[in-house]
């Protein structure tokens, strides 16, 4: 093919690549596969990518670098044909709380200008709808509230007006009008009267203008028809309720806007939620009874004279402390939780020095004591232990909408925004597509309804349509993150640009695959080039270009197996990829199972979309949990059952999902949940150190007869403490030398030579 129509790469050997040279096809679809740790992720991103990112960055002035997180030079001899690159992977989930799929997507900055520009302002008070008006259409001084306004009628008189009309009838000024105080009045000046004939515009206009300076923006015209009754029209020069006065303010984008002062709920802050007491976390077993501990949580933070008188409490009120927390009548429950009001209890109790005292007082209740004691405590301990029993609670003011009242209250298609946001991305678009606008509406809105639209359609088409707008970023998994990604980038419609994805099809279920193996075939007829490391067989064989690495992992991989079409890659006899693609070999399908030896059974599950599911689930067996993308199975596992368990045996203080009760729990002894939560990434960490072994490792070498001799505890075997590091490097083995505009640069210790140690723990050896 020609050189423009091609990338070459020269000698790759970042990581374990073993100097690789390889030929891909621009603007086409290519997968990179292999064995776990066959150099997949070597090539793609720490070669292909870095190297991209790294010349579009170097293009840049010296200024504008310095800003910018500089890659350095990957290990290559030379690579020719790179466009721009754009990695999308699965590390890249905003953990901010405030971070949204609409914001991530910038579909809610769209909807904050679509609500702005054609929404319908409310009342958040009494639900009336508010418009401006222009001062030709018009408004009173007093309305409907008590008080005797002699002074304010003086003054009105004063300033050469003759007339008022005081709860609905006329009076004149220069007679005594008296009012009493008690009662709420209506008072509104007439300031000018008129018949309607060419000619009277301009006094009209400026009869209009002095009204409204008056009543600060409210102006009524009593109209009096020939042979009817009189009629009184009420206008607003501003936005402002017509029935109770509430101002609104000006719609703009900001105000709907929860990161935003102007928008945001001003509670909490337009986080949505707020650390409260939690009563399931003071009582996270609710199978135990008082004797038993049920509200350890509470009285291991309270003193003696606190669980003496939570015993009287009981005693006074009848509560049986034997019976099982979740067995007591909801009275009980909340009497012990929020207090029996101004009903004393008596308290004897022995204090520190011995000494009986006996108190007559009140008993507020566990929640506003730990709330009082959270507040005015100067124990660190102390909060720390309140604080894990703290949960989010939706906010009180604004039920999590994040959002403040006024902005909740303007309306487009009879919803707010914050209601819109609740709809699936799937259903979001349905709605939107059957929104009536007048034709005013239609003109302003165009654009912003075709660009939210596009960004709906273009999430449903990855597979996520299942997705709510408003739903937490930190949620998502690493797959949903980056298919939400993937769909951001459609809507830049880019060409000529280099996508690198890592595993997109991760978590996604065979029915949606289809969708994501046409989106990433979009994102390639565009004009662009997509390299994909994978494992799917579906988007292998679906691939223009494969790559297959190999042939084993570590030290046993970095080389170049097998390059071509999916058919191409299956006929090749040293591909073990392609001994699967051809059918050689499968995983088989074990002839015996293993029998379960019991099951734990989650009663009413009702968390997020799960609808009161009964589920067993046995024990002793591999067993797995699946359905389509967004069905709920995260939601069952991780929330419901490892969170009401983990309460139950570890003592664990977690927020279970919404169930009724879990069975066979006696049959367990230990949960343990690993999740898609990243390893750390700090240059001290390796496997070693992460897994535990290090510690044994250093242990081990403390117990050689040169250790003992020398007096070296384990700390001495630690790079990251003093003693037995090398100093110079503190236990890197690596000086970083900032270079400002270019790639920081990264040189060997002249000390340790990389080994992080000094030489006196050096020479402690084990087996030589």
């Amino acid at each position: 093919m020609p050189p423009s129509d091609r990338i070459v790469i020269s000698g790759a050997r970042a990581n374990n690549l073993k100097g690789i040279d390889l030929e891909l096809p621009r603007d086409a679809l290519i997968v990179i596969t292999g064995l776990s740790g066959s150099g997949k992720s070597s090539l793609a991103f720490d070669t292909i990518y870095a190297e991209g990112q790294r010349r579009y960055v170097e293009s840049l002035s010296a200024y504008a670098r310095q800003f910018l997180g500089q890659m350095e030079k990957p290990d290559v001899d030379s690579i020719e044909g790179l466009s721009p690159a754009i990695s999308i992977d699965q590390k890249t989930t905003s953990r901010n709380p405030r971070s949204t799929v609409g914001t991530v997507t910038e579909i809610y900055d769209y909807l904050r200008l679509l609500w702005a520009r054609i929404g319908k302002p409310h009342c958040y008070n009494c639900g009336a709808p508010i418009s401006g008006q222009s001062q030709e259409q018009l408004a009173p001084i007093v309305r409907g509230r008590k008080g005797e306004y002699g002074k304010q009628l003086a003054e009105l008189r004063g300033e050469g007006f003759a007339r008022v009309k005081v709860d609905g009838e006329l009076r004149r000024l220069d007679e005594q009008i008296e009012l009493d105080k008690k009662f709420k009045h209506d008072i509104s000046v007439v300031v000018d009267r008129l018949v309607m004939k060419e000619g009277v515009r301009k006094r009209l206009s400026e009869s209009v203008e002095a009204a409204s300076q008056l009543a600060e923006g409210l102006v009524e015209i009593e109209t009096l028809p020939d042979g009817g009754e009189p009629e009184t029209m009420l206008f607003s020069e501003r936005f402002a309720c017509l029935n109770c006065g509430t101002s609104m303010p000006e719609l703009e984008p900001r105000i709907f806007s929860f990161n935003s002062p102007h928008g945001c709920c001003q509670r909490c802050h337009g986080l949505g939620f707020q650390r409260v007491i939690d009563p399931e976390l003071i009582v996270p077993d609710p199978t135990l009874s008082i004797s038993e501990g049920a509200l350890d949580p509470w009285t291991k933070a309270a003193s003696v004279y606190h669980r003496r008188l939570l015993e009287a409490v009981a005693e006074t009120n009848g509560i049986d402390i034997d019976t099982p927390w979740q067995d007591l009548s909801g009275r009980d429950r909340e009497l012990l939780l929020s207090g029996t009001g101004d009903e004393r209890h008596t308290v004897s109790y022995r204090n520190r020095f011995g000494r009986r005292r006996v108190y007559t007082v009140r008993f507020d209740g566990m929640l506003a004591s730990l709330e009082r004691r959270y507040e005015n405590t100067d124990s660190e301990n102390t909060r720390e232990r309140i604080e894990g029993l703290m949960a989010l609670q939706p906010c009180p003011a604004c039920g999590g909408a994040r959002l403040r009242p006024e902005s909740l209250a303007v309306m487009v298609g009879g919803l707010n925004i914050y209601e819109y946001t609740r709809f699936s991305a799937r259903a979001a678009l349905e709605w939107i597509q059957a929104l009536e606008l007048t034709d005013t509406e239609r003109a302003i809105a165009r654009l912003v309804v075709r660009e939210i639209a596009e960004r709906l359609r273009f999430l449903d088409s990855v597979g996520i349509g299942y997705l709510s707008l408003e739903r937490a970023a930190a949620t998502l998994s690493g797959g949903e993150a980056q298919r939400i990604r993937l769909a951001t980038q459609i809507g830049s419609s880019l060409v000529g640009v280099l996508y690198i994805l890592d595993e997109p099809s991760i978590g996604l279920h065979q029915r949606d695959n289809a969708k994501l193996i046409d989106t990433l075939r979009r994102l390639r007829d565009l004009g662009n080039t997509v390299i994909v490391v994978e494992h799917d067989e579906g988007t292998i064989r679906a691939a223009d270009h494969v790559v297959d690495l190999g042939p084993g992992a570590g030290e046993h991989g970095g080389e170049l197996v097998a390059q071509g079409t999916a058919a191409q890659v299956a006929r090749q006899a040293g591909s073990l990829t392609g001994r699967y693609l051809n059918g050689k070999l499968s995983i088989p399908i074990p002839e015996l199972r293993r029998s379960p030896r019991g099951e734990l059974v989650v009663r009413g599950a009702r968390q997020h979309n799960l609808k009161n599911a009964d589920v067993s689930v046995p024990l002793g067996v591999f067993c797995c949990v699946t359905g389509v993308s967004g069905s709920g199975k995260s939601t069952l596992v991780n929330e419901v059952l490892y969170r009401a368990v983990a309460n139950r045996l570890h003592r664990a203080r977690l927020r279970p999902g919404a169930h009724d009760r879990i069975e066979g729990l006696d049959q367990v002894d230990k949960i343990i949940s690993i999740d898609q939560s990243p390893i750390g990434r700090t240059p001290r960490s390796n496997p070693a150190t992460y897994t535990g072994v290090f510690d044994h490792i250093r242990d081990l070498f403390s117990r050689t007869k040169e250790a003992r001799v020398r007096g070296y505890k384990p700390g001495r075997f630690s790079f990251n403490v003093k003693g037995g590091r090398c100093e110079v490097c503190r236990g890197d083995g690596q000086i970083k030398i900032e270079m400002h505009f270019l790639p920081d640069v990264y040189v060997p210790c002249e000390q340790c030579h990389g080994r992080r140690y000094n030489r006196e723990t050096l020479e402690v050896r084990f087996k030589g």
